[in-house]
């Protein structure tokens, strides 16, 4: 059980995780932190959280457990205002999608890690944002990263665990540069190539015609450009050494694809779509068993 649940930044992610586990009876209080108050009191409207505050001294006073739920710019503010405040029992963990980043930003501001301090991410949201948006079963049969530290006590990393399971997530651990190599291929690459083919749409003179004409398929591979663009500049940034080494094995794999179709290549077009076919339809079987 968790006593006192404080999440800043309760938008998509962090209200998601308060709506379940205020619906699972899991937590006696959701205190929510933020910079705007209209946000904030829209979300206790909602039920999504108990109380709210814009200190994030006032909110982490006395809480056994602290998400910070905020663009990884913002990470290292708030550790910072949190330095001092923290209740001796408190674990700390967060939802960045870049955990070098997130773990350095701690290291920056605490000196010597504190020991409930347990780095984690989970891997779901949808292209909204906002409480607005949030719902207890975003977490249901989706992946939660941790990426414990030397630092990181058992009894902090068993909690975060337990809370992420009670959301109806699988949790698994990984070391941090692991998760980041691996999220910049699979998450950060696709969110930026659906960013970059709607801007070379955009460039083209008959843009708005091509937009008038576009069908499912467009519409499936860029809803990812519907993003908040705030959170994916900070992701951009924070995880640029592995973002820039995916892009570049994906570049490779488009100079490869178009020298293909140049020659007029059909067999080995044929064999790479083949490839890649399988490829997805082993991965969404594998999710569904």
């Amino acid at each position: 059980m968790i006593k006192r649940l404080t999440i800043i930044g309760v938008g998509l992610i962090g209200g998601s995780l308060a709506r379940i586990l205020k619906q699972k009876g899991y937590c006696h209080e959701v205190v929510g932190c933020g910079r705007d108050v209209a946000h904030l009191k829209k979300a206790q409207e909602l039920g999504v959280i108990d109380r709210f505050t814009q200190s994030v001294v006032e909110a982490v006073s006395g809480a056994d457990m602290v998400v910070v739920a905020v663009p990884l710019g913002a990470m290292e503010s708030c550790f910072s205002a949190m330095v001092g405040h923290l209740a001796a029992d408190a674990v700390i963990t967060d939802v960045g999608s870049a955990k070098g980043a997130v773990i350095a930003a701690a290291r920056r501001t605490f000196g010597q890690l504190p020991a409930g301090f347990v780095p984690g991410h989970p891997i779901a949201g949808t292209e909204k944002s906002g409480v607005d948006a949030s719902f207890a079963e975003l977490y249901q049969g989706r992946r939660v990263i941790l990426t414990p530290l030397a630092e990181s006590a058992p009894e902090a990393v068993a909690k975060t665990r337990a809370m992420w399971e009670q959301a109806g997530a699988h949790v698994d651990e990984m070391a941090a540069a692991e998760h980041d190599e691996t999220l910049a291929a699979t998450s950060h690459l696709p969110q930026l190539l659906a960013y970059s083919l709607v801007n070379t749409l955009i460039n083209r003179d008959e843009s708005e015609a091509i937009f008038h004409s576009a069908g499912s398929g467009f519409r499936d591979t860029t809803r990812l450009a519907a993003s908040d663009p705030v959170m994916w500049r900070d992701i951009a940034l924070a995880n640029k050494t592995a973002i820039l080494a995916a892009i570049d094995d994906y570049s490779k794999t488009v100079a490869q694809l178009r020298e293909t179709i140049q020659k007029g290549d059909g067999t080995m077009l044929e064999r790479s779509f083949n490839r890649a076919r399988d490829a997805r339809i082993k991965f969404m079987n594998d999710i569904k068993n």
